[in-house]
């Protein structure tokens, strides 16, 4: 298997999620600057131009982080990081939703629409980022209230829910765009995967 990626945190996702699992596996940059991820080669990879994107060893190809996670969870099953039980499974896939598209995808669109990092390639709403920006921030409570009664997202086992929300903070707060909220248990739970073996992984 390859990794094709560029640093994001999708890319930070797969990375972490490979690390819990004990996992190493060969890796290439895309040069999102050059726009080497628009290329022919490329495209033929994922269509949509996006990274990461995992080579199977049969020559075909995976993309969107998630599903490249799944897969590898499907391969190699322990630890579960989607959960084993039906209850489980469940709460993982709601909190990785709530933390994906409530607050990871906001901070995304504020990063991309207020600093016009892809403005050569893309469509900047400066009023549209500043929404995103606020949206993601608003969401932040949801996760506090939640943690004030549980060690991890999902309950006390550490999933890829965590993975996602824990990796999309530490993006909101290295980009600065995301007036973030004075979060307490946020705060104690970030410390807590930081000591995380897998939480180094890059």
């Amino acid at each position: 298997m390859k990794l094709y990626e560029a640093p994001s945190p999708n890319a930070r996702r797969v990375h972490v999620f490979l690390a819990e699992k004990g996992l190493e596996i060969d890796r290439e940059q895309v040069d999102l600057r050059s726009a080497e991820n628009l290329g022919e080669e490329h495209l033929r990879r994922n269509p949509a131009g996006r990274v990461p994107v995992l080579e199977l060893d049969d020559g075909s190809f995976l993309s969107e982080s998630v599903a490249i996670c799944r897969y590898l969870d499907a391969v190699h099953p322990e630890p579960a990081l989607f959960g084993s039980t039906p209850e489980e499974i469940g709460a993982v896939e709601m909190w990785n939703r709530r933390a994906e598209l409530n607050f990871l995808m906001n901070v995304a669109m504020g990063f991309r629409n207020l600093t016009g990092f892809f403005k050569d390639r893309e469509t900047c709403v400066e009023e549209w980022g500043q929404v995103a920006a606020e949206t993601a921030a608003s969401s932040v409570a949801m996760f506090d209230d939640h943690l004030a009664s549980n060690r991890f997202l999902a309950g006390d086992t550490f999933t890829v829910a965590d993975i996602t929300f824990g990796v999309g903070y530490e993006f909101a707060q290295r980009v600065k765009v995301v007036p973030l909220p004075e979060s307490p248990n946020v705060a104690r739970y970030l410390s807590e995967l930081g000591e995380r073996a897998s939480w180094g992984a890059s």
